[in-house]
């Protein structure tokens, strides 16, 4: 088993990872990266003006670019032979394709990945597309097919894979060539979750937030949620990858940790990264506190600190991700919105049901902010909300989108709007 992994940012050598007797990691910068005019770091939490970064922070970083779910840790562990709470030894085998413009490279591949000839993808068919969403449906841990040379890992809980689109045709990469597009299957546990999903996005788009690209799609007899990577990009006809972390892992912490309540960030910790940070930080605060009104609206249950990312560019730019993985509870009759939580607590109260006026008075107060501008734009927001609802259900129908849950989330979302904008009111 290899101790050292070096990483790649789009392609070029920015340091290494080496892993000593103990187990402990240890990322390093290399000089001629850290010189660089157009460097930028690993991450928010590994500044490059530091050299060598120790276990506390690199471990949970490379822990972020996993998936979020045991199933998947223990059938890759057994896969490759390797501990499921190991996070090194997991990415040595699936770091060729990350989440951003990170590769973890085992050194005996780094000429391979490097090459100056590019190796040809695998192309599928739409029979071999419905064939694998069928096995991960199936098979969690079903991400790659076993001839599969290219491996990749995204984090997340969710069961999905990741293909290249390109010329019209899908395929599976490998070596330098990155994936364009995440591809998931709808949820056993929650009916209609991929059209939740893709409603819930296209809800914020209108509703004037950056979000994603999503569409559902057919192949076959299977259907999925099909996203567009924001962190893709063509330049000059060349696809790139483009560099992203999460808010855990500019933080430095574990995913295990992603809700507030189990320790990890919350609304004023994110305000304050952005503050100091971002390129644009007004901009970046204010469409967060927009998200995290929007997905107290719709009762998302899952805007924890893993859902929000950082787009980091050339030069340590530094910017507000697209929204991603948004989608409601309201739907769901077993999901009972009297219990459901925030994922980040509003003015020190997390339960939907409970959080009142009071509280986003209370949050305005410890952001510095306007306590009546606070709650009369959350009010304007609501109003918003629901009169753009009429228009996205129309979108999924001419979509050719007819699953059940589109025209009752519609109704209980516009429902929960016109409630709120009518509690803030009579306040």
């Amino acid at each position: 088993m290899t101790k050292e992994l070096i990483a790649l940012l789009d392609g070029r050598e920015t340091g290494r990872v080496v892993r000593d007797n103990r187990g402990k990691l240890t990322f390093t910068y290399n000089e001629q990266w850290r010189n660089a005019a157009d460097a930028y770091p690993l991450s928010l939490s590994m500044p490059i003006t530091l050299a060598e970064h120790p276990n506390a922070k690199i471990d949970p970083f490379l822990w972020g670019l996993l998936p979020d779910n045991e199933i998947i840790l223990s059938n890759w562990a057994r896969k490759f032979h390797v501990s499921a709470r190991n996070a090194f030894s997991l990415i040595a085998y699936v770091g060729e394709d990350c989440a951003g413009a990170v590769q973890f490279v085992q050194p005996a591949r780094l000429n391979a990945i490097l090459g100056a000839a590019a190796p040809p993808a695998e192309w599928l068919d739409e029979k071999e597309i419905a064939k694998r969403l069928r096995a991960l449906r199936e098979d969690q841990s079903a991400w790659r097919a076993p001839r599969d040379t290219g491996q990749f890992s995204l984090a997340g809980a969710q069961p999905k894979t990741a293909l290249l689109f390109e010329n019209k045709k899908w395929g599976v990469p490998s070596g330098r060539i990155p994936t364009t597009h995440i591809l998931k299957p709808p949820s056993s546990e929650f009916e209609g979750h991929a059209e939740n999903e893709h409603f819930c996005l296209e809800l914020a788009r209108a509703f004037g937030l950056p979000v994603v690209d999503s569409r559902i799609m057919h192949f076959k007899d299977e259907i999925a949620i099909v996203v567009e990577r924001y962190d893709r990009a063509r330049v000059a006809g060349t696809l790139r990858r483009v560099h992203q972390e999460d808010i855990c892992q500019a933080f430095a912490i574990s995913p295990t940790h992603k809700y507030q309540n189990e320790g990890g960030p919350g609304i004023r910790d994110i305000v304050g990264l952005l503050g100091e940070n971002s390129s644009l930080p007004r901009e970046d605060v204010a469409t967060f506190l927009d998200s995290v009104a929007y997905n107290w609206l719709i009762a998302g249950t899952d805007a924890h600190a893993k859902n929000y990312a950082l787009l980091i560019g050339a030069s340590g730019r530094i910017r507000l991700a697209p929204l991603y993985d948004v989608a409601s509870v309201l739907p769901y009759p077993d999901s009972n919105i009297e219990r459901a939580k925030v994922s980040m607590k509003i003015g020190g109260e997390y339960r939907f049901h409970n959080i009142q006026p009071r509280h986003w008075r209370k949050l305005a107060v410890e952001l510095k902010l306007d306590p009546d501008k606070t709650l009369r734009h959350v009010s304007e927001l609501a109003g918003q909300l629901a009169d753009h609802v009429p228009t996205v259900k129309q979108q999924m129908v001419s979509e050719g989108l007819k699953h059940p849950i589109i025209p009752r989330l519609a109704e209980v979302v516009t429902k929960r709007a016109a409630a709120i904008r009518k509690m803030i009111q009579r306040r």
